[in-house]
């Protein structure tokens, strides 16, 4: 009988939680798993971003520097090695050319909220204006982006299952095909409440204070309405 080799040791600690969620929402949008089987990246232009997942995860790594491909600017860079997690992560519904081949991902119903505020996070977007066309019309948005469509179809089907929310999906055409889900007005507002309803959640502070200001501004609307 052969001799048996070690059993290899994960980094991460595999067990579900609004951090472990939320970091699971940054992996999806903004993480990368290499061809090897073995490495996770993630890059980020934000430190605090990069910060926020790693101890989200629970992990002390190096961090490096790699320069975007986006828009050639440098961002900051974590890659480590954990077979146990990359498998992990293979089971729930991430594969390594994500962005294009993601479907359903696993997320316990309990954490949906945690895991789509990694995805605001990370490649999330909101905006809001006053239209001059309507008197006192606020407008809200918020979107969530992808360049898989049954990926953001899943996205969209599992939050209204969970909320309610409709939204709409648009396609566009940057450099490639991509896809977004977009809610607007109540829904949007809605929307922020839910991915903010933890208050003490790990969260990117530069879309959380516009988040708010935008919130801000809708209750004094609706104030005003009243009066």
């Amino acid at each position: 009988m052969g001799l048996r080799g070690q059993k290899p040791k994960g980094k991460v600690k595999i067990k579900w939680s609004p951090n472990f969620s939320y970091a699971i929402g940054l992996l999806v949008t903004d993480g990368c798993l290499s061809s090897d089987g073995r490495h996770i990246l993630f890059v980020s232009k934000d430190e605090e971003q990069v910060k926020n997942y790693m101890k989200a995860l629970g992990i002390k790594v190096r961090v490096g520097s790699t320069v975007s491909g986006h828009n050639g600017k440098k961002a900051f860079r974590v890659q480590f090695s954990d077979v146990l997690f990359y498998g992990f992560l293979l089971s729930i519904g991430l594969t390594p050319a994500k962005s294009l081949t993601m479907r359903n991902i696993y997320i316990p119903d309990k954490y949906f909220f945690h895991f789509l505020r990694g995805c605001f996070d990370g490649d999330g977007y909101s905006y809001s204006y006053w239209d001059k066309r309507w008197k006192s019309s606020f407008m809200f948005y918020i979107g969530f982006v992808s360049g898989s469509k049954a990926y953001v179809d899943w996205f969209r089907s599992t939050l209204w299952r969970l909320s309610g929310l409709t939204g709409h999906i648009t396609k566009a055409k940057r450099k490639n095909i991509c896809y977004q889900l977009k809610y607007a007005k109540q829904e949007a507002t809605t929307l922020s409440k839910l991915m903010y309803a933890t208050k003490n959640g790990t969260r990117l502070t530069r879309k959380y204070l516009k988040i708010k200001k935008t919130l801000d501004i809708v209750g004094n609307q609706l104030k005003e309405e009243r009066i």
